[in-house]
């Protein structure tokens, strides 16, 4: 038997079950190659809504569409093996009714093969979450700072500074974890919130900007590796790989301009005196 057919991917009740255990180990990922540098270290890859942001350059994820979502989660699923992977449902794809939830989400999973979907709201969308996972449909849930909400929040401010805030976040994290999802994110709160969020509920916890405390976390890869103009301020960098990107291109345009490297057929007719 080959060493391929022996990894088994990752499902939502496999995440579903590290509640109170193993650290839920989550990346952003929207290319085949990232996938699979990734996909060794990582229990979920998420194809996420910030792509419009990352690859793209809008100002949020609201004008994301669906097809964009297919198309990367495509080849994220294609460059990964292990990994659950995992495919946000962007802006206007679920929020009308549970039947067009239902509609967007078949076909994200149908078309790209991912193992579940994600969205955002909390009390007023458990509904949706409910009639998702009971038709077949592994969701994860989002709740504290949604970046969709953005035009309404006015800003992508940390939420639950305030004490006041708390309850309406424990609410909404505790409705989609008894709607059945199977992990919920909380972004952006405050950290004894996040903390006291992982305690009351069921599902995991996935912390972004939220608590250590959290049953996982999770950041935009490309925010984690210097990549990204804009960084929120809880991300820690383990690399700044964008001055090293700049160089290197800018060492291929020195040379290209000087004509200092062999073309492609020189290239080869070398290695082949060489042999």
């Amino acid at each position: 038997m080959s060493v391929q057919s022996d990894i088994r991917r990752l499902t939502a009740p496999d995440i579903r079950a590290r509640k109170g255990g193993e650290p839920v180990v989550a990346l952003t990922s929207y290319h085949a190659h990232t996938a699979r540098l990734a996909d060794r270290f990582c229990d979920v890859l998420l194809v996420g809504d910030s792509l419009g942001m990352v690859m793209h350059g809008l100002e949020s994820t609201v004008p994301v569409t669906l097809e964009m979502m297919i198309l990367q989660g495509q080849a994220v699923v294609r460059g990964s093996r292990r990994a659950l992977v995992v495919v946000d449902m962007p802006f206007g794809s679920y929020e009308e009714s549970p039947q067009a939830a239902f509609r967007s989400a078949a076909r994200i999973m149908k078309e790209t093969g991912c193992g579940a979907v994600k969205l955002e709201g909390g009390v007023r969308m458990a509904e949706t979450i409910r009639f998702l996972t009971e038709r077949g449909i592994p969701v994860m849930g989002h709740v504290g700072l949604t970046p969709q909400a953005i035009n309404t929040l006015g800003s992508f401010k940390a939420q639950g500074r305030d004490m006041a805030e708390w309850p309406l976040i424990e609410a909404d994290a505790r409705a989609v974890s008894e709607a059945g999802a199977f992990a919920v994110v909380v972004e952006a709160v405050a950290e004894p919130l996040g903390a006291k969020i992982t305690e009351e509920i069921a599902a995991p916890t996935i912390g972004i900007g939220a608590s250590a405390r959290c049953d996982g976390q999770i950041l935009v890869l490309e925010d984690m590796l210097g990549l990204s103009e804009r960084t929120p301020k809880f991300v820690r960098r383990y690399a700044d790989l964008g001055p090293f990107i700049a160089a290197a291109v800018e060492a291929y345009a020195r040379d290209v301009r000087a004509r200092a490297f062999p073309a492609p057929e020189q290239t080869y007719a070398m290695k082949q005196q060489k042999a």
